[in-house]
């Protein structure tokens, strides 16, 4: 266990958490919404510091990052617990497990020696992702610490549901952070995620000012998240509140990894399609499809002249830019290399 951050105390022994836009207020002996922060005589405390799920090298693009420290590895860290309940979840064994049976485990593992295997294993950065790293900021912030003192970056894959408090802790040891934007629609954060869309509209905001390497995913799950009208205004938000040139991941959804919405099919190549060129004729220059290995909208092409900038084929990456520019009309891609 760890003292947790970003609480304050209320009447009773009760605590209220700070650390995402829940809120939680919890009463001596329980615990948030998360299942991994528990109040103890008043003080609230993480019940996953130091205990990863798991531990992984992964190339950058699989968060997915196809703009920073492209054709890089990634170390991958995670632990049990999230502060959302998606529907379309295919980590929910370690991500509800904690408010499921309470039970937390997880392998010793502490920020010293993820740093070091990050280093031995020729990773550039520290992925902390397979479930909410907001839920486990203690154990995330102390080893990004380490990590930058070390030479090595650091990128959230997250949910966008922290607090502004949060993220200002993270800002000088966070570089990138790819946001699953799932839905444009408030009630259907309510229903499929409980959570809600304005925090993280917000945040997004917050981050690109901020500095912080941003890149978006969103899911096309068919009947719920596939609609030309959202697809329409994510794309506005996007181009309006955050630049043209926010890269913009809108992945495959498969009905076979996602047991609560197995009775979906999985999303028709065409609908993705679609979309892309949809999204593409808003005027963003950065749009990718993911989940369709081969497919040549996984490239990057120069958004003045349309040359071949990065060339991907599952993990295989193939750059034709010359230091950061078209090859051809030395237009400026906006690649973050080191």
């Amino acid at each position: 266990m760890e003292k947790a951050l970003l609480y304050k105390k209320e009447l009773e022994n009760k605590v209220k958490c700070l650390l995402c836009y829940h809120n939680c207020l919890i009463l001596p002996n329980q615990r948030g919404l998360c299942g991994v922060r528990e109040n103890k005589k008043g003080e609230l405390y993480s019940l996953v510091y130091e205990k990863a799920i798991s531990e992984n090298i992964d190339p950058i693009e699989k968060k997915p990052f196809f703009h920073f420290l492209s054709g890089s590895l990634a170390l991958s860290i995670g632990t049990l617990g999230c502060n959302f309940r998606c529907a379309n979840c295919q980590n929910w064994q370690i991500s509800q497990a904690p408010r499921l049976n309470k039970e937390i485990f997880g392998q010793d593992l502490p920020p010293e020696k993820i740093v070091k295997d990050a280093l031995e294993n020729n990773c550039q950065s520290i992925a902390y992702t397979y479930t909410e790293p907001t839920i486990f900021f203690e154990y995330s912030l102390d080893t990004m610490k380490l990590a930058h003192k070390k030479g090595l970056k650091n990128v959230f894959v997250s949910n966008g549901y922290m607090t502004k408090d949060c993220l200002k802790m993270a800002r000088p040891y966070l570089d990138a952070i790819n946001i699953d934007l799932k839905f444009f629609d408030n009630n259907k954060y309510k229903k499929y995620c409980n959570g809600k869309l304005d925090p993280i509209l917000e945040n997004l905001k917050t981050i690109k000012k901020m500095g912080i390497w941003l890149e978006i995913t969103t899911l096309s799950i068919p009947t719920l998240s596939d609609q030309k009208d959202m697809f329409e205004k994510m794309a506005n938000f996007i181009k309006k509140e955050l630049g043209q040139e926010t890269p913009w991941h809108i992945s495959r959804f498969s009905g076979a990894l996602s047991p609560k919405l197995n009775h979906l099919p999985d999303t028709p190549i065409k609908t993705l399609h679609q979309a892309y060129n949809l999204v593409r004729k808003k005027g963003l220059k950065y749009v990718y499809l993911g989940n369709v290995p081969g497919d040549k909208f996984e490239n990057t092409y120069c958004p003045e002249c349309g040359t071949l900038i990065i060339e991907r084929i599952g993990y295989n990456i193939k750059r034709y830019d010359k230091k950061g520019q078209c090859p051809k009309c030395q237009q400026k891609i906006n690649l973050i290399n080191k």
